[in-house]
């Protein structure tokens, strides 16, 4: 059977504020846990006024010591910005802490212009991407033998154990070197619109598969897709709540328009260009919307096509409640 997780943005509903989005995504992941959900993840965010975390590691933590059973990680640590052996020494931190229930989610996303600065302020150059993985692999594992260029090293705390790896992509390329890698797979439907995406994500899958190699991370291909969800009781209800998310997803001003993810009296309240009108339609291919039942038959299907093992529901949805319900809605489903 399929496995369900959540990927939670911590995001400050209105008339919230950014320590009250950190508890509430405690709270969904105990939530979760409770429910039988596989996984909850943390998303990272740098300067969007409406999401409160910019550093999964920490809300892990502070996850993984709050529950006891799922599955606990990134989604996913911005690789490019950071030292691969400084990452590889958080998450031995959190796999030391709670060994076999730790996932290092990567993605490599940089940001906007003015947050790519910031993070590689005064830095000479950026690490090939497959080269920082495969350098974190290295020390997770203590492989830094002596044709690594940093030979000798090792990662505290040296532990007997390691946690998942994922690759958190949307192309045929990264799915190649995740299955090379011997690394999990990942493939987001909610970044970017397009149906074209669909026959990317089929393929890439099947790439996935077909070339994956064993590894001490994962000894066989995993493939999880990820993208928006909106569920309700009603078909009206969730399409209601997607107004709130079809606002949010215009992106205005790199996302700093609002400073609070926003309600549906909000989103109703703007004045819609019809380009805007345009970008809302076609951001619709990034999302699943509706009630249990058409939900389940819109999953279905893209677990169907995509052969996929698991699914990464991210339920970003106007106020605490109604997530939680979605959540409950969502493992009824499977």
């Amino acid at each position: 059977m399929v496995q369900l997780g959540i990927l939670d943005y911590a995001q400050i509903d209105e008339g919230s504020d950014a320590s009250q989005a950190l508890e509430n995504s405690v709270e969904l992941a105990k939530l979760a846990e409770s429910l039988g959900f596989q996984r909850f993840w943390m998303a990272e965010h740098h300067n969007v006024p409406a999401f409160a975390c910019s550093s999964p590691e920490l809300m892990m933590m502070r996850i993984a010591n709050a529950t006891e059973r799922i599955r606990v990680g990134s989604g996913g640590v911005m690789l490019p910005h950071y030292s691969p052996y400084k990452v590889a020494e958080n998450f031995r931190m959190l796999e030391a802490a709670h060994p076999g229930r730790i996932d290092l989610g990567i993605g490599n996303t940089i940001g906007t212009k003015i947050v790519n600065q910031a993070l590689n302020e005064k830095k000479q150059g950026k690490l090939n991407y497959e080269q920082s993985i495969t350098d974190l692999k290295v020390y997770l594992n203590d492989d830094a033998v002596d044709d690594h260029r940093f030979s000798g090293i090792s990662a505290n705390p040296v532990i007997p154990t390691v946690p998942q790896m994922w690759v958190l992509s949307t192309s045929i390329k990264s799915a190649k070197m995740a299955a090379k890698l011997g690394i999990g797979y990942t493939f987001g439907l909610f970044p970017a619109p397009g149906t074209d995406k669909f026959a990317v994500g089929v393929k890439a899958s099947e790439t996935y598969r077909d070339e994956f190699q064993p590894s001490p991370f994962m000894q066989k291909p995993s493939v999880s897709i990820a993208p928006f969800v909106v569920i309700a009781e009603t078909n009206e209800k969730a399409e209601e709540y997607a107004e709130a998310l079809d606002f949010w997803l215009l992106g205005i001003d790199n996302f700093s328009y609002v400073k609070q993810f926003p309600s549906v009296e909000t989103a109703r309240t703007y004045n819609y260009s019809d380009e805007e009108i345009s970008t809302i339609e076609e951001n619709r291919t990034r999302m699943i919307v509706g009630d249990q039942a058409r939900v389940k038959e819109q999953l279905d299907e893209l677990i169907r096509d995509f052969k996929a093992d698991e699914v990464l529901l991210i339920p970003l949805m106007p106020g605490i409640e109604v997530r939680r319900q979605a959540i409950k809605l969502l493992a009824e489903l499977f």
